[in-house]
């Protein structure tokens, strides 16, 4: 077994582009869930409608990049907006359904045959990120880098740059905004909503300003999942992306600022070791014939690392950096 490879994979996966994506996508949701105490399960559509409007102005209306860039801000305000005004003065087991709902909804919107003019259908669009590498070139990023145990492409390299640095721009902008007396109200609302209601407080418009930016965060990491990929499909943003997101957050710790990025880490690092680890195992001569194959690899991970969450949620339910009274929820 090829220790070296399986470490450097390990290393280089767990400070990639998908850790970007998915510490982004839970940035936003502990904005939501975390310290408003909103049960979004659609953060997969927040992401979608980034990486999507991104992808349509691009593509199919042949816009520059930052105007499509915007095209996709604005649908994830705008899906916000729809679901909060409908769900938000209910139960936070309504919100749930709805946000769950319109992720799946809008999944099949897009792979319908009538748009597949405009969103490429169930095969989704390709060929918007010809700017986008350009602009890396131009910048010298040209070269694949190799530190140690770390390889990263040029194309990865370019993608991470962008992408960590949104990452800590939005790291910052939460961790403002949560020692702020908005955040503060946000934090009140989690714990008693009707308390924050009695001291005068619009608890409706700061739970939609919550949701809001949440879901513009998420959009952020839609755009670093279409620029990784340099193509848009309908099934990258499936609800099962939504749960990786919450076992992000709950794996580092819900309600803290570096939560969801070391969650992210360490969830996509325990992925890749498994996923090559296992793979060697099955590819070894002393492994019995038909007790593993690489075709059971796959979901022989997600079950390790299901079986580590619920372990987690039993035994530090809180998480790993997270306290346990930031996790109790107002749903009445």
């Amino acid at each position: 077994m090829n220790w070296d490879f399986i470490f450097s994979q390990t290393l280089s996966q767990a400070l990639g582009p998908g850790v970007v994506v998915f510490a982004l996508a839970a940035i936003g949701l502990n904005v939501q869930f975390g310290y408003t105490g909103l049960l979004n399960f659609g953060q997969a559509a927040f992401a979608g409608i980034g990486a999507y409007g991104l992808a349509i102005g691009m593509a199919t209306l042949d816009w520059p990049f930052w105007p499509s860039i915007l095209l996709g801000l604005i649908g994830a305000v705008l899906l916000a907006l729809l679901l909060g005004v409908a769900t938000l003065r209910l139960r936070a087991d309504y919100l749930a359904i709805a946000t769950v709902a319109a992720a799946e909804a809008l999944r099949r919107v897009v792979r319908t045959v009538e748009l597949r003019e405009w969103t490429g259908g169930a095969e989704g669009l390709r060929g918007f990120t010809g700017d986008f590498r350009e602009f890396g070139r131009d910048l010298g990023i040209t070269e694949n880098l190799r530190i140690g145990p770390f390889f990263f492409t040029a194309s990865d390299l370019w993608v991470m740059i962008v992408g960590w640095s949104l990452v800590a721009v939005c790291l910052l902008v939460v961790w403002l905004a949560m020692r702020s007396p908005w955040g503060r109200v946000l934090k009140a609302i989690r714990e008693d909503e009707d308390a924050v209601r009695s001291l005068g407080k619009n608890a409706f418009s700061y739970k939609l300003q919550s949701l809001m930016l949440g879901g513009v965060i998420g959009a952020l990491a839609g755009f670093i999942q279409a620029l990784r990929f340099g193509n848009v499909a309908p099934d990258q943003y499936h609800t099962t992306f939504t749960f990786y997101v919450y076992a992000v957050l709950i794996l580092g710790g819900a309600a803290r600022v570096f939560g969801p990025v070391v969650g992210a880490m360490i969830f996509w690092g325990l992925y890749n070791f498994l996923n090559q680890f296992l793979r060697g195992v099955a590819g070894s001569e002393w492994m019995p014939s038909g007790l593993l194959t690489t075709s059971q690899v796959d979901p022989l991970v997600f079950v390790l690392l299901g079986a580590g969450i619920i372990a987690l949620l039993i035994f530090r339910p809180q998480g790993i950096f997270g306290d346990r009274r930031e996790i109790s929820l107002n749903v009445r």
